[in-house]
């Protein structure tokens, strides 16, 4: 499978931007062509695949490097020690090189000039866009990934709602959620876990606290694991005790928003079409004004990736997109209801909706 992307990759250089050398140097990117993840932290760390010699060598640190052996899909392994002038060796194993197709959003402008002074009169292009337009394309093995990701992260919270009690504060049921996720196997968190209660939850993207959960309350988890590099991204309301009338009509306004843009999904329709069935419901109900985000992202190797999902996006979808829907509203002084799925476009055009924690309006007893 490594090969082949890389491949690919290769052709692209020679065929459409005629550049010698691919220099990759996102640890997201460099996994999802060797197969090898790893954090360099502040260390140079660098996937350089050559289309003029057909090779493909990995510059990383030192520590690194039994590790890489066991998992990376490359020609050489080329380790850098600490006290090592990482450059100088990059430029000693590469030689000369006339043109580099890096990725422009990934490289800092320090480490631009570091590698613009080792290699003289050399031109650079972005190769990023390719890039994420071959990411864009899941292959089965990959949503095998993320079906596991999404398994771990329904139990985690299906384990998690029996043991909320009222007085337990945010950050406390946060805890508990993410021991849950630990336990059940997930390689890490995709992203900071939002537990938002009572009048927080009109907060899209708010943070757990110390704030007691009280009878009345929406409850809002949006939250999300790694398995094998692959991330998941579920967000599912409850309302604590004894709601109120509105409170159950902004739930219900969601869920139909929710069922009504999964059922606008279509391959060879614009992505736009999804955030307007649920945009247009949602303001038909009078909330429109609440409801202040895209509908979905992407999702993948990373939780926010192409494509961005919202009413202007007329990219057609196509077999191989994962993406999330995820309509949401928020009043203030209430509170907020965000429904989240996580959509896959199979080979064949179908429809698989991976996530399936239920989505009907749940009242947790206290």
């Amino acid at each position: 499978m490594y090969q082949t992307r890389q491949r690919r990759l290769i052709n692209h250089l020679q065929t459409e931007q005629n550049m010698d050398v691919a220099l990759i140097t996102s640890p997201t990117n460099i996994y999802y062509y060797t197969g090898f993840l790893a954090n360099p932290h502040e260390r140079f760390f660098a996937l350089a695949i050559d289309t003029k010699k057909d090779k493909t060598m990995l510059f990383l640190p030192s520590l690194d490097e039994q590790a890489a052996k066991e998992k990376a899909e490359v020609t050489e392994l080329i380790p850098i020690d600490d006290h090592e002038n990482a450059f100088d060796k990059f430029r000693d194993s590469l030689g000369k090189v006339d043109s580099f197709a890096f990725e422009k959003s990934h490289v800092t402008v320090m480490r631009f000039e570091q590698i613009a002074a080792y290699f003289n009169n050399t031109s650079f292009t972005n190769i990023e866009p390719f890039i994420l337009s071959e990411r864009l394309t899941k292959s089965t093995k990959e949503i095998d990934h993320v079906k596991k990701a999404i398994q771990i992260t329904e139990e985690g919270l299906a384990h998690t709602i029996p043991k909320i009690a009222l007085g337990l504060t945010e950050l406390q049921i946060k805890a508990e959620l993410e021991y849950q996720l630990t336990v059940l196997g997930s390689d890490g968190l995709a992203f900071d876990t939002l537990v938002l209660s009572g009048e927080k939850s009109a907060l899209p993207h708010g943070t757990a606290g110390e704030r007691p959960i009280q009878n009345g309350d929406f409850l809002l988890f949006d939250f999300g694991v790694n398995v094998n590099g692959y991330c998941s991204d579920l967000t599912r309301t409850f309302i604590i005790g004894e709601g109120t009338e509105k409170q159950s009509d902004i739930y219900n306004t969601v869920l139909a928003a929710n069922e009504k843009a999964i059922s606008q999904v279509k391959v060879g329709d614009e992505l736009l079409n999804i955030d307007r069935a649920a945009r247009d419901f949602i303001t038909l109900k009078g909330y429109g004004n609440y409801f202040t985000h895209r509908i979905g992202h992407g999702l993948g190797l990373e939780v926010h990736e192409k494509p961005s999902i919202h009413n202007e996006n007329k990219e057609l979808i196509q077999p191989g997109m994962l993406f999330t829907i995820e309509p949401g509203i928020y009043v203030p002084k209430i509170g907020g209801v965000r429904i989240e799925d996580n959509i896959y476009i199979t080979e064949d055009g179908g429809v698989e909706v991976l996530s399936s924690y239920p989505k009907k309006l749940t009242y947790i007893p206290i």
